[in-house]
């Protein structure tokens, strides 16, 4: 990883000298009432040169709990780099975050226009200025994401197969699981990828909720990444994981054969075996309860905690293959 840094940071407009703290305003359009949305860019910069990582949250205006981590490592004060510099966007998609909602107003998905149009859709708009404005600076991206409804992750790190870097940088996050899968066209990470900056993409928790177990994990991954770089302050202590990470290297989901009321009897993360009963399904009046049980052995790495579930309905991801 090629990792340089200018004395002068010229970011949305501002400078931003070594040494120096600054928050820039990332602003693409106002809200229908002519208010103006200033997303807060937070740019911490030590005296000592090296290098530049962007973290960011909210791509999906509900995944609160990654937006919880970024907000907890400007709290403490963990942006405050021991060398190079860190930039923070704890909320990219604000509409959404706003309004509640995961997509922009325009109904689009913020995740699949990428790398955008400056004179595409709104969506696509705050895209081109993230990738044109924000993103080349960056050496390496540490993205917080979380589960979409209510499917709840198993704290994971999604990179791509055979990359010797985003491997090594994903042991030393030291989430339960590494799960290897594709880029997703128009995706911020395959946008990011596709210009050479290594990203890390952390999946935890489910939408509009904020669970400290998945909190917790995230703040001290990223201490640990910095850490790595030489970037953490002396001040903080660093831990190392419980447990080793789990490399899946192939998964599939269960999905319900029925509709009904859903509970599941194991929780996320856990291990199980083939033939193993791990949820129930039932109506309401007491005379029908199907058990579901696991295809294989392998993890559980995302539970659906919806009571309710319709036929078909992904209620597991399990993996089919891993790397110890």
């Amino acid at each position: 990883m090629n990792m340089s840094e200018k004395e002068v940071l010229n970011i949305l407009g501002q400078e931003v000298a070594l040494g120096e703290s600054a928050q820039v305003s990332f602003n693409v359009a106002k809200l229908h009432t002519q208010n103006s949305i200033d997303v807060p860019v937070i740019i911490e910069r030590s005296k000592k040169s090296g290098p530049t990582v962007l973290i960011t949250a909210g791509i999906h205006g509900d995944e609160v709990n990654g937006v919880e981590i970024v907000r907890q490592i400007i709290a403490k004060g963990i942006n405050i780099p021991k060398r190079g510099t860190i930039i923070c966007v704890p909320v990219i998609n604000v509409f959404g975050f706003i309004n509640m909602n995961r997509e922009f107003p325009d109904g689009r998905d913020l995740n699949r226009v990428f790398p955008g149009n400056k004179s595409g859709s709104l969506a696509s708009r705050v895209a081109h200025k993230l990738m044109t404005e924000i993103v080349p600076h960056a050496d390496l991206i540490l993205d917080f994401h979380t589960g979409g409804a209510d499917r709840f992750n198993a704290a994971q790190m999604r990179i791509v197969k055979n990359e010797i870097v985003l491997d090594e940088l994903s042991q030393v996050f030291g989430a339960p699981f590494v799960y290897y899968s594709r880029n997703i066209k128009k995706s911020f990470r395959s946008s990011c990828y596709k210009k050479g900056i290594p990203i890390l993409l952390f999946e935890g928790g489910k939408s509009f909720n904020i669970d400290n177990r998945i909190t917790n994990t995230g703040v001290n991954g990223a201490k640990r990444v910095l850490h790595h770089l030489e970037m953490l302050s002396s001040k903080f202590k660093v831990s190392q994981p419980k447990k080793q990470t789990v490399k899946i290297l192939e998964s599939k989901w269960i999905r319900a054969n029925y509709s009904g009321m859903f509970k599941a009897s194991v929780s996320v993360n856990s291990q199980v075996e083939k033939g193993d009963v791990i949820g129930n399904i039932t109506d309401p009046y007491g005379s029908f309860n199907h058990f579901v049980k696991a295809p294989n052995s392998g993890y559980i790495f995302n539970v659906n905690e919806s009571p309710i579930i319709y036929q078909g309905d992904a209620i597991f991801h399990i993996s089919t293959k891993v790397e110890a």
